[in-house]
Formats: structure tokens, sequence, C-alpha cells
């Protein structure tokens, strides 16, 4: 046969086993028992006719709008199938459905405000009672509403409308979350928080850019300060002592930001550092034995190394028959001591005028007979004032400075005493600085997130121009990390005597010797 002929019989064999035309419906009889009942459930008793499928496959299917499957069941047809998914979109929209749980939030916040009114004012009710009040007339405000809600809706209904009249909206979750040490809100909707050093999105979320400045408001407005166009940005604290930053627009252009630097409502001690990692046994021996001796330390770190943390640690081994003067820009410190006097700075009011700096605060406290002056951070030409009065006769003194080395501490003390406005040559600074510092205690934070003490230097002098620096104890970094990049490694003894151990003898302060590790210096050890 010839190849056309052949051609010719394959094509006619083709039509004769060919589906049925468009006016055709399969019925069960032509299909498998399992098939057939399929279609009686699928196709209604008077199926209607299927046209026939598109070769265009871009006409058949439109990604936007379900479309009927078209299935083919024995072979020799095709069924309509409509399932119940694609059913849903053929019936017609409806507006979408109020968020019930926000609207009941919103009417049952301004009933509590109508019921309670000025008992929200009454410093008569302590912050316990006024919460305990608010959530009983808060429960019969929901009984009123008689919406049905689950325990689990309601207990979430009270506790986010007492956050919102009586705490800090969706921040205070965080606040109470003893392992969130820092909460940063970019936005509105975008809030990152801070735990054992790492930066994680949180799903908290104000409801709005009033919402935030609300909460923004209420926490400036309980330490005197003030927030608004005028004044865009301010520096306040919580009534744990808790930082708190905040900027609003036109400054912040993405909308209000806020950040907290929250403090332990129980102060970290020696031993809690110790298990941190932060510090060995035998250097809190030798600070210890520093702070007591009178010596002047100033603690050097980058921002949220733990400055202030170490500072209050420090002050721990302050003696208790001594008078204490605390300086802050916002009272961060948590001084255990009970011979305290805390002194914090005040912005210039609406009118420019009012405002008490650092410096004056630190000028002033020299009249008021301090054993110990403790400066929350120098940032300014306070540091002038402060290394005086270390060098007049005001031992003891503890501060913090803003850098990234001992030596860096040095170059920024010399800056910011420039920054005093007198013009004094660099040698005289050099000079200041040599007589009034004793020790600089240098804390980092790695980049596993933990924060090491890495340097405890003592200041010796001066040669030449150069104030002369001598390391007690430096960071090991040669132990590697571990399976977690955890650095193993710890602060180590130099072998090397400071000179002020004299000083400790003169006075009576016993340090065991091992505390220096003769047999472990840094280069060659045993």
């Amino acid at each position: 046969m010839k190849l056309s002929e052949r051609l010719q019989a394959a094509q006619a064999k083709a039509e004769a086993t060919a589906a049925p035309t468009d006016t055709q419906v399969p019925t069960p009889a032509s299909v498998p028992a399992t098939a057939a009942s399929f279609i009686s459930l699928a196709t209604p008793a008077t199926a209607s006719v299927v046209p026939p499928a598109p070769t265009n496959l871009a006409a058949r299917f439109d990604e936007s709008i379900p479309k009927p499957v078209r299935q083919d069941v024995s072979g020799t047809g095709s069924v309509l199938q409509i399932p119940a998914v694609q059913q849903e979109a053929f019936r017609p929209k409806t507006q979408q459905p109020v968020d019930v749980f926000a609207a009941l939030k919103e009417r049952a916040a301004t009933a509590l405000f109508e019921h309670l009114g000025a008992r929200f004012n009454d410093s008569t009710l302590t912050e316990r009672e006024l919460r305990s009040t608010a959530r009983e007339e808060l429960s019969r405000i929901i009984d009123a509403e008689q919406v049905p809600l689950t325990a689990e809706e309601r207990t979430r209904l009270v506790a986010d409308v007492a956050d919102d009249v009586l705490g800090y909206g969706p921040l205070q979750r965080l606040l109470d979350d003893p392992a969130v040490t820092e909460i940063m809100v970019n936005r509105m909707d975008q809030i990152y928080v801070e735990r054992k050093g790492k930066l994680t999105l949180t799903e908290s979320r104000f409801s709005s850019e009033e919402h935030l400045r609300k909460v923004i408001e209420r926490i400036v407005s309980k330490v005197g300060r003030r927030i608004d166009e005028s004044s865009p940005l301010v520096d306040a604290r919580l009534e744990d002592g808790s930082r708190v930053n905040a900027v609003i627009p036109p400054l912040a252009v993405g909308g209000s930001s806020l950040t907290i630097r929250k403090f332990s409502k129980t102060p970290l001690t020696v031993r809690n550092l110790i298990d941190f990692g932060t510090l060995t046994p035998e250097m809190a021996e030798l600070l210890n034995a520093c702070v007591k001796a009178k010596l002047n330390i100033i603690v050097s770190g980058g921002t949220g190394t733990g400055k202030t943390t170490l500072l209050n640690v420090l002050s721990s081994f302050l003696p208790h028959d001594e008078r204490i003067v605390t300086i802050e820009d916002a009272v961060e410190l948590q001084i255990q001591q009970e011979h305290v006097v805390r002194l914090e700075s005040r912005p210039p009011n609406t009118e420019g005028k009012g405002e008490v700096s650092i410096r004056e605060l630190l000028r002033n406290s020299l009249r008021m007979r301090p054993d110990r002056i403790v400066v929350g951070e120098v940032r300014g030409g306070e540091s002038l004032d402060m290394l005086q009065a270390m060098n007049t006769g005001h031992d003891g003194s503890l501060s913090t400075v803003h850098s990234n080395s001992p030596r860096d501490a040095i170059a920024r003390l010399e800056t910011l005493v420039l920054m005093a406005g007198m013009d004094l040559p660099l040698r005289a600074i050099r000079e200041q600085i040599a007589s009034a510092v004793n020790l600089i205690i240098q804390i980092s934070r790695l980049r596993d997130g933990t924060r090491r003490i890495t340097h405890v230097t003592e200041v010796q002098g001066m040669e030449g121009d150069i104030v002369t620096l001598q390391d007690a104890f430096v960071f090991d970094y040669s132990a590697g990390v571990d399976q977690h990049g955890r650095f193993l490694g710890a602060p180590i003894p130099t072998g090397i005597r400071p000179r002020f151990i004299d000083r400790f003898e003169d006075m009576g302060i016993y340090v065991s010797p091992g505390v220096f590790g003769a047999a472990a210096a840094v280069s060659g050890r045993a």
C-alpha cells in the first residue's frame, strides 16, 4: 500500500474513534461503574450542552477568574464538573465583614473612659488598684455588649483594652517580658525587639500613627517632658528607669519612632555578670578593691554594650557610709546605697529657657559635700569639670564615655575637654587626664551578641606627650567559638602587676596574688 493510502486509512480510523460531538452527552452506561456514579452526582438530570474546548489555552483559562474544569472520565468524552471551591467564585460578591473584635475593643475603651472619668487621675489609687478597678468595669461593659465571646477572646479583649487605657498599648506585653532587653518601634506597624543580643521582628502593631503618638505622649508626660512639632525629639524614662528616646515627624519621615532600652527590675549583681561571662571572679575581686581604694574609674564602650549596667555593678562596691551624688541626663542608675542624692538635667522649655545642663549640676555637686560623684555619661564640656573634681580631692569618682578601646577613650576625653570652650594646650589636657583617671574598663558587645569586658587598663602617667597605658586584663579570642557561634574565650590577666597595688597596701585592702596570674601572661603562657 502506498504511503498516501496508508495516511488516508489512518485518518479515517481516527475519525471513527473520535470523541462524540458537542451535542452528545455520555451516559453512565458508556463508562465504568465507578465513573458512572461520579457522573450521576456531578451532572444534573437535564444536562446542558457542553461546547467544545477551544484550542487556545490562554482563552480557555483566565488566571483572575476560576473556570469550570473539563475532565475526561472515560477517554471517550468529557463532562463538566464545578467543584464547591469554584462554585463559590461564581456567587455574587458581598461587602467585606467589619472587624467585630476591633470595633468592640474601641467601644469598650470609650465606655471605660466615660465610666471611670476622673478616677484615672486619682492620686490615692495605686497602679495595681486602678488596674483592678478598670478590669472589673471592663467586665461589666463587655457583659452589657452581649457579644458572644470565647473565654480566650474575652481575656484578650480585657488585656488589650487595659493596656491601651492604662499601659502602653502593644508595647506593654513586651515591657513585661523579662527576656526582652530593648524595644525598637520603627513605625506604627513595625516593632523590633532584642532578645539575648539578637534582633527579631514582632507581631505587635499599633492600630494607627495616632495610637503610637498617644503612647509616646503618655510616656514623656509622666517625667515632665514634652514632644510636639516644635520639639520633635525627646529623651525620657519609664517608672522602672528604662531609657526612652522618641522622634516624631517632621524629623522622623516614615512615622514616629520610639526606642526603649529596658533595665531589669532587679538590678544585676556581680554574680550575674560572672554567670553571663562578662567578667571573671578574679576581675571582680580586682574591681571591688579598686572602688574601695577610691580609684577614679572610667567605663568605656560603644552604644548598647552595657556601660550603665556595669556602672551599676561597680556602684554596688561603694561603702554604705559614704555620701554619693549621681548626675545623669535621665535617671537610669540603680544605686543600692541609702545615702544617695540623684540629680537629673532639664531641657529648655518652649521659650528656650530653664535649661539645666550636666555641667551645671556637676559644678553644683561640688558644694554638696560628696564622697563620691557618679556621672552617668560625659559627652561634652562637663568632662573638664569632672577631671578637675577628680584632681581636687573627690577621689573614687565613676563615669562612662563612648569609645571603642582604652586608647580611644583617652582621645575621646581630650576632644570632650576641648568642647568646654577653653583654649587649653593639648599637653595640659593630657596631663589632667593622666593624673585624674586611674583605671579604664572597656566593655564590648561581640558579634555573638554577648557583652564582655575586653580590657582592664591602668593609666600610668605621661611619657613625653603620650599618656601611657598598661593592660591588667585582656579578652582572649584564641579559644574560638562553639557550635552556636558563641565565643569560648574569657578575660585573662596579663601577668603584669599594676602600680596601684601599692595604694591597696597603704589602705589595708587585700587582693590575692593569683588575681594577676603571673604565670599566665598573654604572651608565652606557661
